[in-house]
């Protein structure tokens, strides 16, 4: 089933970000399609079932997409397969797919499309500002990576990795590096200075064997991809 809001008139509205949310729990869509409009965003359509997805993004050509990476009818990778065609046939609609679960193929393969795209824990929707802030970045074209993703990642690597080179601070970095964060973003998040949070990216990027890159969405992928391919 999918719905539609009455159309909006005003300039306001005109200016704010268009969201669709795809999500079979009523509860977790109806939740968030309110904090979304509290954060001055416009939901444009909602609904539970994949087979809505593509026409409700045909119709509304959204700005941003949420969809769960599993819905209805066999609860597997629907969302996935949406993303992928929303990917092909949008190409400028930001998504963002939400997971109830880690999974680190699913995330890469995501990542691999493109910029303005991510993947996060449904967890992380308690803290709702951090939450606005990443669909805020997704939007603006970044790539975004939920953290829990990277330690694990993280935390599996054998001792003799390079992986394991790397401090804990640095680890820190790392995983806000794949959330999408720009140096002075990660600096405000950590509370150090942005010349202490190159100095770290700098140390990173070297232990890695990795370019260094000012680019939001390349750091991510360049990062990332090398983690899963350990």
């Amino acid at each position: 089933m999918a719905t539609r809001p009455s159309p909006q008139q005003s300039d306001d509205d005109a200016a704010r970000t268009r969201v669709l949310l795809a999500e079979d729990d009523v509860l977790l869509r109806e939740g968030l399609a309110r904090l979304l409009q509290q954060a001055g965003f416009e939901v444009v359509g909602q609904t539970g079932d994949s087979a809505w997805i593509l026409p409700l993004v045909r119709d509304e050509q959204p700005d941003l997409v949420v969809l769960d990476i599993r819905m209805p009818p066999t609860s597997t990778n629907e969302g996935l397969d949406a993303a992928r065609q929303i990917r092909t046939e949008f190409p400028g609609i930001a998504i963002l797919v939400l997971s109830a679960h880690t999974e680190v193929e699913h995330a890469m393969e995501l990542l691999a499309t493109g910029e303005r795209v991510g993947y996060l824990l449904k967890t992380r929707i308690t803290d709702v500002d951090e939450f606005i802030q990443t669909l805020e970045r997704i939007v603006r074209g970044g790539s975004v990576i939920d953290p829990a993703l990277v330690q694990e990642l993280v935390s599996t690597r054998r001792r003799n990795d390079p992986l394991g080179g790397l401090s804990e601070r640095e680890q820190e970095v790392l995983a806000l590096m794949a959330e999408g964060r720009s140096n002075a973003g990660i600096a405000r998040r950590l509370w150090v200075t942005e010349g202490t949070v190159e100095k770290h990216v700098r140390h990173i990027m070297a232990k890695l064997s990795l370019p260094a890159t000012d680019d939001d969405h390349r750091r991510v992928l360049a990062v990332v991809a090398y983690l899963e391919a350990r």
